[in-house]
């Protein structure tokens, strides 16, 4: 079997060094120097996290029709899974999961033309699509932007029957927060209740 030639872009050396003594001994692996990366059948980037930086190093591999992109990153929120998507990459690993056997797992899964993600990421790309057909179907429906990220969080927890102590509690936020968010959501939404702000939620999927 021929080895696949990895392309490593990383801005901090030693992530990139990193990775790089975590590929280079493997068999299924050509590890390219900095003068070879146009040989890439996949490009790994390693990111602390997806920032402006990043998101133009993505977009420029992109380009590069020969090429899948890969993803180790340290954190990845919400935002960064659709920067990811518009960017095209095609795998993402989380870097405190990025052993040896699992940087080859991903790398030999994009070479076959796979896609991976972690299962909560994928559950969110789920999500994500969903919405994106929904809002296809009704274009002046509510949309992704509607609900901020904190708003939806407590709102999935008042669907799963906390109250505002309990919802407090597990988002750190205190009770007049929580009060406050709600409220907003009701308010901005023109709803009647905590109740009809989750069946509006639930109803356009944005819980």
């Amino acid at each position: 079997m021929s080895r696949i030639p990895v392309a490593v872009y990383a801005e901090d050396p030693v992530l990139r060094v990193g990775i790089t003594q975590q590929l280079r001994p493997r068999p299924e692996v050509e590890v390219l120097r900095q003068d070879e990366e146009s040989r890439a059948v996949v490009a790994l980037v390693v990111v602390d996290r997806v920032d402006d930086a990043a998101t133009r190093l993505l977009r420029r591999l992109r380009h590069a029709e020969e090429t899948r992109t890969g993803l180790v990153v340290g954190r990845f929120d919400h935002d960064s899974l659709q920067t990811t998507i518009d960017c095209g990459v095609a795998g993402v690993l989380r870097r405190a999961e990025a052993d040896q056997d699992r940087l080859v797992r991903v790398v030999t899964a994009l070479a076959r033309g796979e896609s991976v993600l972690p299962g909560d990421l994928l559950g969110r790309l789920l999500d994500h699509v969903g919405r994106l057909q929904r809002s296809v179907l009704d274009p002046n429906g509510p949309s992704l932007s509607t609900l901020t990220p904190r708003e939806t969080d407590m709102l999935r927890l008042v669907a799963e029957g906390f109250d505002t102590g309990e919802i407090a509690a597990k988002t750190s936020f205190s009770e007049r927060t929580v009060k406050n968010v709600l409220h907003e959501v009701t308010t901005r939404l023109q709803l009647r209740n905590r109740a009809h702000a989750v069946g509006f939620a639930l109803r356009h999927g944005l819980i």
